[in-house]
C-alpha cells in the first residue's frame, strides 16, 4: 500500500512538474514529497528524475515508470469513485433469510417500495423459520423474532410487536366471551408449540394464564386460519389479523389487555455491511417504527 501511495505521489510531481507546485495540491510540506519520491527510488534501484534548482525533469526510466504508474493509479481512483457510487447507489443482490409470516405480513407490503428506491438491487428471500449460518452461507442478513444465540453474530433491534387477544364471532357466540385474563384457561387457546403461558398486561395489572387448547402450531397462517374457524382465541398482532378483523371474521377481545412488545431482530454476521445491506435495515428499522399496527 505504501508502494503505491508513493507512485501517486510520483504521479503528482511529475504532472506538476515541480515539488513545489505538487506538495501544494496535495497539502503536504515539499520536504516531506521530495523525501518520499527518493524513498520510491531507492526500492526502485533508478533515479526517475533529475532535479534542478528551476525545475525537474524524468529520467528515460522515469519517463516508462510515469506512463505505467499514471495508468495504474487512474485504475485505483477509478475504483474508488465505483465503490462510492456503491455506497450512495447500492447495486448487486441482497440475501435475506426472514420468517415466513413476517415476510408475508410485513415485507411484502413494504418491499415493493424498496425495490423502487433502489432499482439496482436483485433479491433471494430464503423463507425459513431455521436459524440460518450467517458465515458459511450466502446471506447478508437474516430477520428473526428472538434474540439470536450464534456467538459473534451481531443483532440489531428494528421494531418491536405488540399482540392483542382475538377469536371469531362464531366461537364467542357458542363459548362466550371473557370479562377478564383469567377466565381464557376455560377457554381454548391457540398457540405456538412451548409457550404454554401468555402473560397479559394492563396498565400496571400483570396476568399469567396458562394457554389451554387443542391446536399448536409454528405457523401463524395456520394459527389464524384456525381462529377464523371458529377453533380457540388467538394472541398476535394487529397486523397479521388486520383483514380478517376488518371483515369481520376476527373480533378483538379483551380490548384493554395485551401481550408484552416482542423485539424482531435483524442478524448479521459482522458491523461491516454493505451498502445494499445498511440500506435495507434502515428501511426496515423506519417503517416498523412507523406503523401503526407494530
Amino acid at each position: 500500500m505504501s508502494r503505491l501511495d508513493d507512485m501517486a505521489l510520483f504521479v503528482e510531481v511529475m504532472k506538476a512538474r515541480s515539488f513545489r507546485g505538487a506538495a501544494a495540491s496535495l497539502g503536504m510540506p515539499s520536504s516531506t514529497l521530495s523525501r518520499r519520491i527518493a524513498t520510491l527510488e531507492k526500492s526502485i534501484g533508478l533515479r526517475l528524475l533529475n532535479r534542478t534548482t528551476r525545475s525537474i525533469e524524468p529520467t528515460e526510466a522515469g519517463q516508462v515508470y510515469f506512463e505505467r504508474a499514471l495508468r495504474i493509479v487512474e485504475e485505483a481512483r477509478i475504483a474508488h469513485e465505483e465503490l462510492g457510487e456503491m455506497v450512495a447507489r447500492p447495486v448487486g443482490t441482497l440475501r435475506v433469510s426472514l420468517p415466513v409470516d413476517f415476510a408475508t405480513n410485513w415485507l411484502a407490503p413494504l418491499l415493493p417500495r424498496f425495490a423502487a428506491k433502489y432499482p439496482g438491487l436483485d433479491f433471494e428471500l430464503d423463507l425459513t423459520p431455521r436459524n440460518v449460518d450467517l458465515v458459511a452461507e450466502p446471506f447478508d442478513l437474516a430477520v428473526r423474532m428472538a434474540q439470536p444465540e450464534g456467538a459473534g453474530l451481531i443483532a440489531r433491534v428494528i421494531g418491536h410487536l405488540t399482540p392483542f387477544l382475538y377469536a371469531s364471532p362464531g366461537y364467542l357466540a357458542a363459548h362466550g366471551e371473557p370479562a377478564h385474563p383469567a377466565e381464557l384457561e376455560a377457554h381454548a387457546c391457540l398457540a405456538m408449540p412451548g409457550r404454554g403461558a401468555w402473560r397479559l398486561q394492563a396498565g400496571g395489572e400483570v396476568v399469567d394464564i396458562t394457554a389451554h387448547g387443542r391446536f399448536r402450531a409454528n405457523s401463524v397462517a395456520l394459527l389464524k386460519r384456525l381462529a377464523v374457524q371458529d377453533m380457540g382465541v388467538l394472541l398476535i398482532p394487529e397486523r397479521v389479523v388486520a383483514d380478517e378483523v376488518a371483515a369481520g371474521r376476527l373480533v378483538r377481545i379483551l380490548p384493554g389487555w395485551q401481550g408484552p412488545p416482542a423485539s424482531i431482530y435483524a442478524v448479521t454476521a459482522t458491523r461491516l455491511l454493505p451498502a445494499r445491506t445498511q440500506r435495507f435495515i434502515d428501511f426496515l428499522r423506519q417503517n416498523l417504527r412507523d406503523d401503526p399496527h407494530a
